[in-house]
């Protein structure tokens, strides 16, 4: 089948082009903007880049076509689209029909940290062994590329964007995903230009928790600073899943976590991680971690990755060990040079929340 996918050279859309070309597709894709490492990437997977929206560009027409949510109607690619009747899809309704489904999804969602925790998840599950899939917004170094099918019964690990789907889809990629695990990191408002207030989100998030089985799990942040009062809302507006929740151990407000971390180091490259009793046998069991990572935040995350994974079978210290060698992915805390005594740090933080935490992490440091 020849796919072509509109808005190809963004991270997700690059992602899912992998992964078409994984199944056996012939891959076509167009982009305003067509610049490694993207566009090194797909190329060196055999796919064929247009730079340039153009209705030449669909012919001659392909099988079906992947309509990334980075351009809208007027564009004129997206009006032949239309006016030729050919076939269309989103990328995250594709990625459902075609990868996702009777897989067993690890959807890593929140404001923050989707890209690290979803790259520690994937991370902690290749290093148990069991080769799983997965579609990470970011290049991770040690997985290799940004997206990979792996072994089609292992769990499949996605990051959860609450963006909107398509021109023609404005509900939230993550509620294609039906995952059987999905972790709420943080929630607090975001996406001012598509989401009107906090509460929005909160409704997104819900549709999210509507589909996620009975049978399957909620790794939920109870930490105060981690929006924890927005996700109880969430979850308040109606939860049929087991809920376990993570937090730090050290204050009063953070009480209630039933996987809990506590930093044993100031810049959080030295911590430890209590799982909940069912799991661990007894509740205050500590076990420690050493790892490159800096700050709170990234515990927290790396707190929310191996609770995913020992639903998945995983143990805690295979868990922490995998993560005692972890590289992050590519602009998180990716430390470019030193000039003068003077660390030069790539970090892709945005959310005013997510550079204060990061610049505290690296003062502590």
């Amino acid at each position: 089948m020849h796919l072509h996918v509109i808005g190809i050279c963004g991270t997700f859309m690059g992602s899912l082009a992998l992964l078409a070309r994984a199944r056996g597709h012939r891959v076509t894709g167009s982009d305003a903007n067509v610049y490694p490492p993207m566009s090194t990437q797909l190329a060196e997977a055999g796919i064929t880049l247009m730079e340039g929206y153009t209705a030449d560009n669909l012919a001659p027409a392909p099988d079906l076509v992947v309509v990334g949510n980075a351009v809208s109607r007027g564009n004129p690619e997206i009006e032949a689209l239309l006016e030729r009747g050919l076939a269309y899809t989103s990328g995250p309704q594709w990625l459902c029909d075609e990868v996702l489904t009777g897989r067993p999804v690890i959807a890593i969602a929140g404001t923050h940290g989707k890209t690290t925790t979803a790259t520690m998840t994937a991370w902690i599950l290749e290093c148990a062994g069991l080769t799983p899939g997965y579609l990470i917004g970011g290049v991770p170094p040690q997985l290799g590329d940004s997206a990979r099918i792996g072994d089609p019964t292992a769990p499949f690990v996605v990051e959860a964007d609450e963006y909107d789907t398509a021109f023609f889809d404005k509900r939230s990629k993550f509620v294609h995903y039906r995952p059987r695990i999905a972790v709420l990191n943080n929630l607090e408002f975001d996406h001012a230009d598509i989401f009107p207030d906090l509460a929005a989100i909160e409704r997104q998030f819900h549709h999210l928790v509507r589909t996620v089985p009975a049978g399957g799990k909620l790794v939920v942040a109870a930490d105060a600073v981690a929006g924890a009062e927005a996700l109880e809302r969430v979850l308040d507006q109606g939860c049929w899943t087991p809920v376990t929740r993570f937090s730090d151990e050290s204050g009063i407000e953070n009480v209630g976590g039933d996987w809990r971390y506590r930093l044993i180091s100031a810049d959080g490259s030295h911590f430890a991680l209590a799982a909940p009793a069912q799991v661990a046998g007894e509740q205050d069991r500590f076990v420690e971690c050493q790892w490159s990572m800096r700050g709170r935040h990234n515990v927290a995350n790396a707190c929310a990755a191996v609770a995913a994974a020992v639903e998945c079978g995983v143990s805690v210290e295979t868990a922490l060990e995998a993560l005692s060698r972890f590289a992050p992915p590519k602009r998180r805390q990716e430390l470019r040079g030193e000039v003068a005594g003077v660390k030069i740090i790539d970090d892709f933080a945005h959310h005013p929340t997510a550079i204060a935490t990061t610049l505290e992490a690296w003062r502590r440091a």
